[in-house]
């Protein structure tokens, strides 16, 4: 089973998680009982924080340690160097922060109310953007709250070592939610959760404190099922639990610095920063509640804008409207570039090509490259008003 998928952003990674330990000066050594009840507090007061559910690990990764090395050994993490950084530190997280004996692991909706994913993605003259990048960066959030735990802890416990993490470090999350009884992990790659579907981010809070650990999930329930890899626009999902990066929408719109592969584009559609096919069409995903968060709520009408009006944006435009967001991984060229292929993929009308003409001379040889590409599409259709479309606006 692979515990490694591209749902979401990835952040780049520090070299010196291994600096900082978790070693304090010693407390009064709490009993068995309790740290069962101590236990049994984290998960209210996490939930009182926000998030949906919680569950207590070991460090013991060692069985998601070959299913790591047989999946780079493939390639298919394209790209994505870092994922061969650390050394051992992924499945060695008391490596990564000295002196962790256990891990809170925290799940948190982020799926908005009804934003009409089948609906936009049926209309390709809107732009889809990945439903977790609608709203603000949630990195900050979920690190922030994942502290206030640390605190609430230290306010009963006193003095104890602990550190957050957000899909920021060399962590096999979606492994430690796995074994703290969080869900399984889906032939699509991503943690499952028999009452929440897929609709949630993950955090982290590693700690020194040898508190009881949950039951782990063991059993997959995707049973028969594999409708994730047959909707899969560009055929990622190879095999049941094996996803290759380099075929990944989210990757490829987020991740891929260079240019798209011309073989992907019109797969790709109107998805200009990341995919969810696998999600929506999953059947677990019924069980999926809206959040309650408001910071994930839509901003600047991002769940329902037309591709041409996002891609007139200026960069100062982008960068304003982009403050605080997951987009701005991506970066103003990497946005420009995939807007692009949508508008490629568009139907043809006034609107569309004067939006790609404006931008023929954009100072980058790769937005460059896929606009004349998205106009060679439109020019490459049979209606004889789309070729006179085009020689107009040239």
């Amino acid at each position: 089973m692979l515990t490694l998928y591209l749902p979401y952003t990835q952040v780049k990674e520090s070299p010196n998680y291994s600096e900082e330990c978790l070693t304090q000066p010693p407390s009064q050594p709490l009993s068995e009982q309790a740290l069962e009840r101590l236990a049994a507090d984290i998960r209210l007061w996490a939930r009182e924080l926000g998030f949906q559910d919680a569950g207590i690990t070991d460090i013991d990764l060692s069985e998601h340690e070959q299913h790591l090395h047989n999946w780079l050994a493939k390639n298919f993490h394209g790209e994505l160097d870092y994922m061969t950084s650390h050394g051992d530190m992924r499945f060695r997280p008391d490596k990564l922060v000295p002196g962790t004996l256990r891990i809170i692991s925290v799940r948190m909706d982020y799926l908005p109310g009804d934003t009409q994913m089948v609906k936009i993605l049926q209309q390709p003259e809107k732009a889809y953007i990945s439903r977790y990048a609608l709203g603000r960066d949630y990195h900050k959030l979920i690190r922030k709250r994942l502290t206030q735990l640390g605190k609430r802890i230290e306010e009963h416990v006193g003095q104890f070592g602990y550190r957050a993490f957000v899909d920021s470090a060399p962590v096999l999350e979606k492994a430690l939610a796995e074994k703290a009884g969080l869900g399984w992990i889906g032939k699509n790659t991503l943690l499952l959760n028999s009452k929440a579907g897929s609709w949630f981010f993950l955090g982290e809070l590693f700690t020194d404190l040898p508190l009881p650990v949950d039951q782990p999930q063991t059993t997959s329930h995707c049973g028969s099922c594999f409708s994730c890899a047959k909707v899969c626009p560009t055929d990622a999902i190879v095999s049941p639990y094996q996803l290759d990066a380099r075929r990944c929408i989210s990757y490829l719109t987020i991740e891929q610095k260079g240019s798209i592969p011309e073989e992907f584009r019109t797969a790709i559609g109107n998805r200009v920063f990341g995919c969810d096919d696998c999600q929506i069409i999953c059947p677990w995903n019924k069980f999926s509640k809206p959040t309650a968060e408001t910071d994930f709520l839509p901003r600047h009408k991002l769940d329902s804008t037309d591709l041409a009006d996002l891609f007139l944006w200026t960069e100062e435009a982008f960068l304003e409207r982009t403050a605080g967001s997951p987009i701005r991984r991506t970066g103003y060229k990497g946005w420009l570039r995939n807007l692009a292929v949508g508008l490629g993929n568009a139907p043809t009308s006034k609107r569309v090509i004067d939006a790609l003409q404006s931008r023929l001379d954009y100072p980058s040889d790769i937005v460059q490259e896929h606009v004349r590409w998205a106009l060679d599409q439109h020019a490459a259709k049979s209606d004889p008003d789309n070729q006179s479309l085009i020689k107009c606006s040239r």
